[in-house]
């Protein structure tokens, strides 16, 4: 039997409020409690990097995907059980689903919108069910949350989109929906 992989799309940076990092920190020592397999960006920076660390620690498998371009901007951590360099970013995205069985996204900026929004659109298609948790420590994702409620309000997507992924106010309740 195969660990379950949790893949966390977040930050490169730490963000300015601290609970932020100590979340990030908290989801990958939970990911090593529960014997389960960390896969991620491949930074050794900011969120990235407080959850990559945190797995380690606990004693969990690491699989990170960083692009070539990336690899000197965002530290890439080449110590993790497995480390890929990908051409771009698409292919960084595509990897890190194809080895994941489920999704969190802690605190991060326009790279984590993207990979949610990519993995929530393929979700809505039916490309994937793979379960979907935004980690909204402190409120975070609350704006995000009511821009998907105006889209949905001017008709441009139906209520049931929000039926793809779910909401945690912490790491442990986050891993207790993604069972």
């Amino acid at each position: 039997m195969t660990k379950r992989s949790i893949c966390v799309f977040c930050g490169a940076s730490d963000g300015i409020d601290p609970v932020y990092g100590a979340a990030a920190t908290e989801l990958g020592a939970l990911i090593a409690a529960k014997d389960m397999r960390l896969v991620y960006g491949a930074g050794d920076v900011g969120l990235m990097g407080r959850v990559a660390r945190a797995a380690q620690t606990g004693g969990a498998d690491t699989f990170g995907v960083i692009p070539q371009h990336l690899v000197n901007w965002e530290v890439g951590k080449t110590d993790l059980t497995s480390y890929i360099v990908t051409e771009n970013m698409h292919e960084r995205k595509k990897v890190m689903f194809m080895n994941s069985d489920a999704i969190a996204v802690l605190p991060g900026g326009a790279g984590s919108l993207d990979e949610f929004f990519e993995v929530l659109t393929w979700a809505q298609l039916e490309l994937h069910s793979k379960p979907i948790v935004l980690v909204n420590i402190n409120g975070y994702w609350d704006p995000l949350l009511a821009l998907l409620d105006h889209v949905i309000a001017q008709g441009f997507a139906k209520e049931s989109v929000k039926s793809f992924f779910k909401v945690a106010d912490t790491p442990e309740a986050a891993l207790t929906l993604l069972k």
